[in-house]
């Protein structure tokens, strides 16, 4: 455990938001639930269900209480850590090949600098580069951690200017076969940590460098169209001043969070609103139409939303509340 200690600390001294994960495990420690399965007795979730990224911290004391309890691995929180993390994997068994627009590529390295070379930054890879060893050239010395299964994390410094950039995964939407990235709403294992038995190692110790500027562009969402916000057809006898002060008040909350929060802001909105549902003074499509154009003009995706308000309605359910004078749905 020191050593874990010592590492988490160290990653917080360079204002990366630490947090646990499961012993020897790649999972968060907490929560120990899903936001479907929320309860809210868990009293970090007094609010709404708090995940590991809300609870992803720099302070030294809150870090020196969690690490000396069990040897948990570190989470590093990439949104509230101002990282872009791009991970580059390996084959994980002989049938795991390259799709056809990937052909002559054996891992994401590989993916990796053809997309380099073809935004005239190309990399010159060295085989078993590792600490002490020259860096590639022709792109930007990062920070870089050497993953238990044998790939490598490149971490970079999330531009200051731009919209925030989020998830991406392989061929499914991302940078190609065997390159993931997570920025916000997303976490990478730290060095110092293991996982099933394997350790990530510090492979380079220098301060993450700027992210490169295609590779920016690569990664940034499609803008949307400016949407504006529906407007909910209430009948007479629903047109409550609570009610409608309830409303705004929820979208209010949700336009305001910051990057990091927003699909958390998202959840706990859709709570209090469902709640209201249950109680018959709304509809849960009132709620998706109130909250849905709202978590479009901040930049949540069209699935996430979907996904967010639909636990939050689940949850909120749990806990009806009646408002005076509405009547009942039957």
């Amino acid at each position: 455990m020191p050593d874990l200690l010592a590492a988490a600390l160290a990653h917080a001294v360079r204002g990366w938001h630490v947090f646990p994960l499961r012993p020897d495990d790649k999972r968060p420690a907490f929560p120990d639930h899903t936001a479907d399965d929320c309860t809210g007795r868990d009293p970090r979730c007094g609010a709404g269900h708090t995940g590991w990224e809300q609870r992803a911290t720099t302070d030294p004391d809150r870090i020196r209480r969690a690490w000396s309890t069990r040897p948990y691995g570190i989470g590093i929180a990439c949104g509230p850590s101002g990282l872009v993390v791009v991970d580059l994997d390996i084959p994980k068994h002989p049938g795991d090949t390259p799709p056809p627009q990937w052909a002559g590529v054996c891992d994401g390295w590989d993916v990796f600098a053809v997309l380099a070379d073809r935004h005239g930054t190309p990399i010159n890879w060295i085989a078993g580069y590792g600490p002490g060893d020259d860096p590639p050239t022709g792109i930007d010395t990062t920070y870089t951690v050497s993953t238990g299964s044998g790939g490598t994390h490149l971490y970079y410094r999330h531009p200051t200017t731009g919209p925030a950039l989020r998830n991406t995964t392989g061929d499914r939407g991302g940078l190609g076969w065997k390159v993931d990235t997570r920025a916000h709403g997303g976490y990478v294992v730290a060095a110092g940590s293991t996982a099933a038995g394997r350790p990530y190692t510090l492979a380079l110790d220098v301060d993450p460098a700027p992210l490169p500027t295609w590779l920016a562009g690569l990664l940034a969402p499609a803008p949307r169209p400016a949407r504006q916000t529906a407007a909910v057809s209430l009948p007479a006898d629903r047109h409550d001043r609570y009610l409608a002060a309830a409303i705004r008040r929820q979208v209010a909350h949700l336009t305001a969070a910051p990057d990091g929060q927003r699909n958390h802001a998202l959840f706990t909105s859709a709570v209090a609103l469902g709640q209201l549902a249950a109680g018959g003074a709304l509809t849960d499509n009132d709620v998706t139409a109130v909250l849905e154009p709202a978590a479009l003009s901040i930049g949540l995706r069209h699935a996430e939303i979907s996904r967010t308000i639909a636990s939050g309605l689940r949850v909120g359910a749990r806990q009806p509340r009646r408002l005076g004078g509405i009547r009942e749905a039957a």
